[in-house]
């Protein structure tokens, strides 16, 4: 067996001799290596402080300076091979791994017989010189190997490693451990958001904070989550937009606002939703709607091809070519050009109604429904699915857009778009509603349809109120962080790119098993 070859130290552990063990076995086979340490004053919890002074990457890359120069390291032990006298271990640090030569005549008799019981697993400090082994493995030969760390439970198995989906997320700690290529793409996630800030900020946005508790819960579709100020003895919402208070900020005279913001939606989950997520909303005054698409495209094909070096990408096995320009059309237009119907030729909303039963296409509002209504629901059935290539929808109805201003051209529509890329919505963005009497009358709907719903849902006066001292003509554009990472990464599911997803307490899940079993 090469160098190179990845094997377990069985000799002292114990643990992968018999890997049908309990844990709870080979957890306190850990916990006397430990007590033993301890009585013989060797506590490796008490030290404080190892001064690696160079990463695993950085000796693999520099490999003809560093050659025979002492080097510090420190990582975990993720694999060993156990040679008599002479030690290979697998040594992991933030960066890479490195082999790790560890020889009895070098550290001597008696560290090394205590080295021998350390476990995979164990962090430990390395002090030696970098060398290349008679196979070509660049590695360092150990002066001094020292216990950082004790890991009381033994990693998963070593060729399969953690595959159980579910553990991954919800030891996600485990997961970057035991799947280094799992790190790579919170790095890239870290990345996109580090691009995102540079490119607003270098056009002259400012970034802000705004509150994550409001005081009402406000008319709009999502669900909040209620919690409740014991001081104030007040309910309180957990927010789910940033969009009021940022427009706060566009009336008190800050003319190019962002922000960073987590979003909280007491709603279902699926790939493609979590209760918590991260958006980017802006907020530009003096612009427009097409200001606005202007800006996302420049800054998606512009982060794409930062971060992955080309604008043609591959999501899910689906070539995506984020290039400019992307398609624009508006609502009606793709309707006409996906399920062959024309939203003008409907003379009323009766009409409307009678072209979407002929159609079968179910619209929610039923009997009530608009021509508008009916429009969104046609989107929805036949063009949304189309929409893989980077595509801008723009003019909504006015009926689902109580945030954005009616086109002055034609009062039925506002000037709103989205962007669709692999038939998922990224983003949403206004021509802002500046008009604070038209704003309260859409409120005060959205708010009544709210409450026929059973919530308690208010009109914000105070927003009312701050768009009467005037509003500029504003643009705005959200978009979903955790839907851009998916994208750039090719992950499936937003629970791949969420450090830690909202999951189902264990014990629940566990329950429900069992439940069904029975």
């Amino acid at each position: 067996m090469s160098e190179e070859n990845i094997t377990i130290n069985t000799e002292n552990s114990g643990e992968d001799t018999q890997p049908e063990q309990d844990i709870h076995i080979l957890k306190k086979i850990r916990i006397d290596k430990l007590d033993e340490l301890k009585a013989n004053g060797k506590n490796p919890y008490e030290i404080t402080k190892f001064g690696a002074d160079t990463q695993n990457a950085v000796i693999r890359g520099d490999f003809e300076r560093l050659e025979n120069t002492d080097v510090k390291i420190a990582g975990r032990i993720m694999s060993w091979r156990d040679m008599g006298k002479a030690n290979f271990i697998d040594v992991r640090d933030s960066s890479d791994r490195m082999q790790v030569y560890v020889r009895m005549n070098d550290i001597g008799e008696d560290e090394f017989a205590e080295f021998k019981k350390w476990d995979i697993g164990d962090i430990v400090g390395v002090e030696g010189f970098v060398f290349r082994t008679r196979k070509g493995e660049i590695s360092v030969h150990a002066k001094k190997i020292t216990l950082l760390s004790k890991s009381l439970l033994p990693l998963p198995e070593k060729w399969h490693g953690l595959k159980d989906q579910d553990m991954r997320y919800r030891q996600r700690y485990l997961d970057l451990i035991c799947n280094p290529g799992v790190k790579d793409t919170f790095i890239k996630r870290s990345r996109i958001l580090s691009e995102i800030r540079s490119f607003l900020d270098g056009r002259g946005y400012l970034e802000v904070d705004t509150p994550v508790l409001h005081t009402l819960e406000i008319g709009a579709a999502a669900r909040p989550f209620i919690t409740h100020h014991n001081t104030l003895d007040l309910d309180m919402y957990l927010r789910i937009e940033t969009e009021l208070y940022l427009k706060r900020l566009i009336v008190g005279g800050f003319d190019r606002v962002y922000e960073v913001g987590r979003i909280f939606r007491n709603e279902g989950m699926d790939t493609y939703h979590n209760p918590e997520f991260t958006s980017v909303e802006l907020y530009q005054a003096y612009t427009d709607y097409f200001g606005m698409m202007d800006l996302i495209e420049e800054m998606y094909t512009g982060i794409t091809e930062k971060i992955c070096g080309t604008l043609r990408i591959s999501y899910q096995g689906t070539e995506i070519n984020m290039a400019s320009p992307w398609e624009r059309l508006t609502m009606a237009e793709a309707v006409r050009k996906y399920a062959g119907v024309d939203y003008y030729s409907w003379a009323d909303d009766e009409a409307a109604r009678t072209c979407a039963k002929e159609h079968h296409v179910e619209v929610p509002e039923g009997k009530n429904a608009a021509k508008g209504h009916v429009l969104t629901a046609f989107f929805e059935e036949f063009a949304e699915a189309k929409l893989i290539q980077p595509t801008i929808i723009y003019d909504y109805p006015v009926e689902g857009s109580p945030l954005a201003k009616r086109k002055p051209s034609d009062p039925a529509f506002t000037e709103r778009f989205e962007f669709f890329i692999y038939a998922r919505e990224m983003g949403n963005a206004f021509s802002e509603l500046n008009d604070p009497i038209d704003q309260r009358e859409r409120f005060v709907k959205q708010v009544e349809a709210k409450r026929a719903q059973g919530a308690n849902a208010e009109v914000d006066e105070d927003f009312i109120t701050a768009l009467e001292y005037g509003l500029p003509p504003t643009g705005g554009l959200g978009f979903g962080l955790d839907r851009l990472v998916m994208l750039l990464t090719d992950s499936a599911s937003i629970r791949d790119v969420l450090l830690f997803p909202t999951m189902r307490p264990a014990e629940h899940t566990e329950r429900d098993r069992l439940q069904t079993d029975t």
